[in-house]
């Protein structure tokens, strides 16, 4: 039985497609402002309504954001994690996906980040690494402090690892998965020890030891693993749900 064909793209996405590339081609930085909506019109042969609805998706995906009135329009942006923090979220949901799933994907993934680490992770970015975990150490009794260090030292070592892609994924993982929001505590004993383990992973990334970073970070990922089996296994048990 013949397969139906496939349904060609949708013009708004299409457009969205051709003004990042032109983003591209002409070299747009962040603030930068694109051309106005009727020179827009003319160069893609659409109408508004299309034109609209593309810059509408670029602005959901962090491209541009749209600035009303005179002398407004799309701006660039940088885009970051947050729309892929919400379309993983999404997927997991629609399949039900534990958070457990989360735990399982660092598990696999932050080791091999570290080990890269070590090898390209630059002197500034090990700078920064120290500054976190310094932080950290001053403001064990503030989980508040806790938890954005925590989240610091892993995205930097995350992009230090010189993988975009690995970058951007702790970030979403890492987005889905805060302890404060799906209920796992840190007593400042737990904070301690996440400090001390910080410790180890620094110092053997800081002497470009490989095979010392990789398994200082495994430990530390397991640590965090046990210590919610054993105090929150509903927690690591419940589905996924996209929240503010």
């Amino acid at each position: 039985m013949a397969q139906p064909p496939l349904r060609p793209q949708k013009t708004a996405m299409l457009v969205a497609q051709q003004i990042v590339a032109d983003i591209n081609r002409r070299g747009n930085t962040v603030g930068d402002r694109l051309p106005p909506e009727r020179v827009m019109l003319d160069e893609y042969s659409v109408g508004r309504g299309t034109l609209r609805e593309s810059l509408r998706f670029l602005e959901l995906q962090g491209v541009i954001s749209l600035r009303p009135g005179p002398g407004g329009g799309p701006v660039v942006q940088q885009p970051d994690a947050s729309s892929l923090t919400t379309t993983l979220t999404l997927l997991m949901q629609f399949e039900k996906a534990p958070f457990r799933t989360i735990t399982e994907a660092r598990t696999a993934l932050e080791p091999m980040m570290a080990r890269l680490a070590s090898e390209r992770m630059s002197d500034e970015k090990l700078e920064e690494l120290k500054q976190s975990l310094d932080t950290m150490y001053d403001n064990l009794e503030d989980q508040e402090v806790f938890l954005e260090e925590n989240k610091r030292f892993h995205d930097l070592i995350a992009h230090g690892s010189g993988n975009v892609m690995f970058g951007y994924l702790v970030d979403s993982l890492l987005g889905i998965l805060d302890g404060s929001a799906i209920g796992i505590d840190y007593p400042q004993f737990r904070r301690a020890a996440v400090h001390k383990a910080h410790l180890s992973i620094y110092e053997a990334i800081a002497s470009r030891d490989p095979d010392a970073s990789a398994e200082a970070m495994s430990r530390h990922i397991q640590e965090y693993v046990r210590y919610a089996e054993k105090k929150f296994p509903d927690v690591l048990d419940a589905p996924i749900v996209w929240s503010s």
